[in-house]
């Protein structure tokens, strides 16, 4: 059964790492239309992404990264989700004509 995991990543960049980030994309672009990540967040102010990722275990999601182009220049934390609500979670609301 799958799970959410919050991926939390710090990175620091260089000529070498804005290079591999068009085939990143292309990859993190993947996994979204393939449902595999919900959400994918960038803070070039703190240096840190965030990635809300479906899978079924810890080692899973690190194979998943591993795929990355950008994986070598990434220390990371996975943590598997208890609870994960918002809007996008919920059923739409009923609007009566």
């Amino acid at each position: 059964m799958a799970v959410k995991y919050q991926v939390t990543i710090r990175f620091e960049w260089d000529d070498e790492f804005m290079a591999r980030v068009p085939a990143h994309r292309t990859y993190i672009n993947f996994l979204i239309n393939k449902g595999i990540i919900d959400h994918y967040a960038v803070s070039m102010e703190s240096q840190r992404v965030w990635i809300t990722i479906n899978g079924t275990s810890k080692d899973e999601v690190e194979k998943r990264l591993k795929q990355s182009p950008l994986y070598q220049y990434w220390q990371y934390e996975i943590d598997e989700l208890y609870v994960l609500d918002g809007p996008s979670y919920r059923l739409p609301s009923v609007q009566l004509n």
